[in-house]
C-alpha cells in the first residue's frame, strides 16, 4: 500500500473531524481558543488517531464513532506538546517551524490552552452525541485507557522521570523506562482504544499491545537519532536539544547506526505480533515501517 497517501488520507479525516468540533478561534474566552487551535491545528502529522483508525480498522470497524476516539488522543498529545516547551519544561522557541505556544499567547494561556485540550479529550470519549454504537460499559473501558495512557502512569509519570534524568549519569534500563512511560505508554493507549472500539478478542488486544509496545520504544528512538541527525528545518525545531539538556538517548548508548538497527528490531518484532491478522493490518505495519523512517 501507499503509506504516504493512506496517512494523508487520514489526517484529512481527522482534522475534519477536529474542526468540526473544537470552539472556533472566536468563540469566548476568544484568547483561549486561539491558543487551543494554534497548537492544535500547527500541522501534526497526527501519528496517535492513525494508529487508533489502523488498529480498528484491522479488525474491520470502520463505525464514525471511532473518530471522537482517535481525535481524543491528538488533543492529549497537543496540550503534552504546549506544556513540554513551557519554561519550567524543556524552554524551547519553536514547535513544528513556528513560535511555540507561550511564545505567541504568554505562559499562563499556553497552561490554561493545554488544560482544556486535555479535558475536551475527555468530552470527546464520552458526550453522548459521539457514542452511537458504542455501549457505555465500552466507553468506560475507552475513558480509562486514556486516562492509564496520559497520566501518572503513564505519559505525565514518563515526563517527570525524564525532568529527573536531566544531567544525571542514568542507565540504560532507567531510559527505556522514561520513554516506555513518557512515549510508548499514549501510543499503547491509541492502539489498544481502536482495538477496544472495534471489540477486539482478548487474544486480539494482547498481540496489538505487544505490536504497540514495540513501535512505542521504536518511534523514541527514531525521534533519538532524528534529533542528532536531523535539521532545523526538517525537524520544525532546533537539533541536539536532548544533548544541550543533558539528556541521556539512544544514540548515547548504541551511537546513531546502533540505535538505528535497534529501531528497525522494533519494527520487525512489531509486525510479528500481527501474523494472526490479514490484509486489514496492513496499515499498521506500514505505519511501523514508517516510524522509523520519517525525517520529522
Amino acid at each position: 500500500m501507499d503509506i504516504r497517501r493512506y496517512l494523508e488520507q487520514q489526517r484529512d479525516l481527522v482534522d475534519r473531524f477536529l474542526e468540526s468540533v473544537h470552539p472556533s478561534a472566536q468563540t469566548q474566552p476568544i484568547t483561549l481558543h486561539e491558543s487551543m487551535r494554534y497548537s492544535l491545528f500547527a500541522g501534526g502529522k497526527r501519528i496517535r488517531p492513525i494508529l487508533t483508525l489502523a488498529a480498528a480498522e484491522s479488525l474491520g470497524y470502520r463505525a464514525p464513532a471511532i473518530l471522537p476516539i482517535a481525535a481524543s488522543l491528538e488533543l492529549i498529545h497537543t496540550y503534552s506538546l504546549i506544556h513540554d516547551d513551557l519554561p519550567s519544561m524543556d524552554n524551547d522557541d519553536f514547535r513544528r517551524g513556528k513560535p511555540t505556544n507561550h511564545k505567541v499567547f504568554g505562559e499562563a494561556m499556553a497552561i490554561l490552552a493545554g488544560d482544556a485540550l486535555l479535558t475536551l479529550a475527555f468530552e470527546l470519549c464520552s458526550a453522548p452525541a459521539y457514542g452511537d454504537g458504542l455501549e457505555s460499559s465500552r466507553r468506560v473501558q475507552l475513558i480509562y485507557e486514556l486516562a492509564v495512557g496520559s497520566g501518572h502512569l503513564g505519559m505525565v509519570g514518563g515526563q517527570v522521570l525524564d525532568i529527573q534524568a536531566e544531567n544525571q549519569d542514568i542507565d540504560l534500563p532507567t531510559l527505556q523506562t522514561i520513554h516506555r512511560h513518557k512515549t510508548g505508554m499514549l501510543i499503547r493507549a491509541a492502539v489498544r482504544m481502536g482495538a477496544i472500539a472495534a471489540g477486539a478478542s482478548a487474544g486480539q488486544l494482547a498481540d496489538l499491545t505487544s505490536y504497540a509496545e514495540q513501535i512505542g520504544l521504536a518511534f523514541q528512538i527514531a525521534d533519538d537519532v532524528l534529533d542528532v541527525t536531523g535539521t532545523k528545518e526538517e525537524l520544525g525545531k532546533s537539533p541536539n536539544a536532548d544533548a544541550q539538556r543533558g539528556k541521556k538517548t539512544y544514540p548515547t548508548f548504541y551511537g546513531v547506526d546502533g540505535a538505528r538497527k535497534l529501531a528497525d528490531e522494533c519494527v520487525e518484532r512489531a509486525i510479528h505480533h500481527l501474523t494472526s491478522f490479514g490484509e486489514t493490518a496492513d496499515p499498521l505495519r506500514d505505519l511501523a515501517r514508517y516510524i522509523v523512517a520519517r525525517k520529522n
